[in-house]
């Protein structure tokens, strides 16, 4: 019988890796909820206070924009700082940034300033930044064959801030007239204290730090003629015996770290702040040496790519089809009740079912699920873009679209995690994070332009053509062999 692994040092303790997953699992997930809560708040009531602010309903729109661009700003940031010192500081700096946003907005309604509020949302875009790296951390010590579940559980908890998150702005707001300030501050004040709950939550119970605890495991769990390779990544000194398959049997990482159900080896002087130290040392000066040393490595890893991809157009899909849906319903003469009923069940389409999505990733395989993404997004831009103005379709499409999210973002995560060294995914997981912020961005703004000038079902047939241009590129990746991490 074996006994739990554990890697003995880490707090003068031996820690119990699974015990230490399932810990963190739990932490991630309270986490998750608290900012959910705020970012639900801040996001979906953004827009309406900027354009009471301005008189503008032009300059409303960037509000959204202007969160998504502090989520992408604020990526890489967060990888750095994760790739040097752990996964809690990363998020703790994510988390920070964003109370530190919500405190601005404060200021900037009472102020009625709209370029401070403008300003202040960037910053709290951190929060956004916080949730898409939280995912990458309940993959660190997950065991061979879970980490799609696991990241899944990650991504679930958010349904329920979301969920929440509106239902608590009006009493907020209530609050805030009630003690004298202007209603608009009450909701963002709420979200501040959501996200200092998170950090809090963070700090004190994301102990010992996933990252660092699964880079000790790793590095005493290599073979004893193991060399360094890609920043302190191990690999062993023996011939290659061939490339590694295009996608590695579900859970099998490229690096591997302790197997679940193992002993790893008695080291003794192990601890957090000495896995930080060699971090420390290895972490580049500059923020643009990050962005080159993720792109260095996914460039020589295909499977590492193609995720990068799936991700990017999986988010940029759901947002342009989601975010000219309330607009489209408004020229249907559709109430906002209505348009609400839709978008919820578009969110739930996202959530609800990833811990499915999850296991079907574990079990089937990161690109067949990647592909059935694609295939989800396609029925999905068929439905809506052929609906008309037909509530029941297009709810229906929107349910879908959400789902096909899903599959893209927890399979293409799990996929680019496994692709890479450890010690080079915190920044390659930030260019992941970058990359699909940027293109929702992007996405939103061209979606305009095309129903603008257009119509909404010509934007769902251009999002069809570029997902089954996708869709044929994983399909194709899927024979091509995968750069071994040894070989980088």
């Amino acid at each position: 019988m074996t006994s739990a692994p554990h890697i003995p040092g880490i707090r003068s303790a031996a820690i119990d890796l699974r015990a230490a997953q399932r810990r963190t699992l739990g932490v991630l997930a309270l986490a998750q909820i608290s900012s959910g809560v705020g970012v639900a708040v801040s996001v979906a009531l953004s827009s309406l206070f900027v354009a009471k602010l301005s008189g503008s309903t032009a300059i409303s729109g960037l509000a959204g924009t202007a969160t998504v661009l502090g989520a992408a700003l604020l990526a890489l940031p967060t990888a750095r700082t994760t790739g040097r010192s752990g996964r809690r500081a990363g998020l703790t700096l994510a988390y920070g940034s964003a109370v530190a946003g919500c405190l601005i907005a404060v200021v900037a309604v009472v102020l009625s300033s709209w370029p401070l509020l403008l300003a202040a949302l960037v910053l709290v875009g951190g929060a956004s930044a916080g949730n898409l790296s939280a995912r990458y951390s309940a993959t660190d010590l997950a065991p061979e064959g879970h980490a799609a579940r696991h990241l899944s559980l990650v991504v679930w908890s958010a349904t329920f801030g979301t969920v929440a998150g509106p239902n608590l702005a009006e009493p907020a707001a209530d609050l805030a007239e009630a003690l004298a300030f202007p209603r608009a501050a009450g909701p963002f004040a709420l979200a501040g204290i959501t996200f200092a709950v998170a950090t809090l939550i963070i700090n004190l119970g994301l102990r010992p730090d996933p990252l660092l605890l699964a880079r000790s495991a790793h590095r005493f769990s290599a073979p004893p003629d193991a060399e360094p390779t890609l920043e302190g990544s191990i690999s062993p000194t023996a011939p290659q015996s061939g490339a590694l398959p295009e996608t590695a049997p579900p859970g099998q990482a490229a690096t591997r770290s302790a197997p679940v159900g193992r002993t790893v080896p008695q080291v003794r002087g192990v601890s957090e702040s000495a896995a930080r130290g060699k971090a420390d040392v290895q972490a580049k000066t500059s923020l643009v040496d990050t962005l080159r040393d993720a792109w260095g490595t996914i460039r020589v890893i295909p499977a590492a790519r193609r995720a990068l991809v799936a991700i990017a157009v999986s988010h940029t899909a759901m947002v342009s089809i989601m975010s000219m849906t309330p607009v489209h319903l408004d020229h249907g003469h559709a109430g906002i009740s209505v348009i609400g009923i839709v978008i919820s069940l578009h969110i739930a389409g996202m959530y609800v079912l990833s811990p499915v999505v999850g296991w079907l990733a574990d079990r089937l395989g990161r690109s067949p699920v990647l592909i059935a993404g694609m295939v989800l997004l396609l029925i999905s831009a068929a439905l809506a873009g052929t609906a008309g103005y037909g509530v029941p379709q297009i709810s229906a499409g929107l349910f879908v679209l959400g789902l096909g999210w899903s599959f893209g973002l927890v399979a293409g995560s799990a996929l680019l995690t496994e692709s890479v060294p450890l010690d080079r995914r915190p920044a390659v997981q930030g260019l992941s994070d970058l990359t699909m912020n940027i293109c929702g961005a992007t996405g939103a703004l061209l979606a305009g332009a095309v129903v603008s000038s257009t119509s909404f079902a010509t934007l769902n047939t251009a999002v069809a053509v570029m997902v089954a241009l996708t869709a044929l590129t994983l399909i194709y990746g899927r024979r091509t062999p995968q750069t071994p991490p040894s070989a980088i």
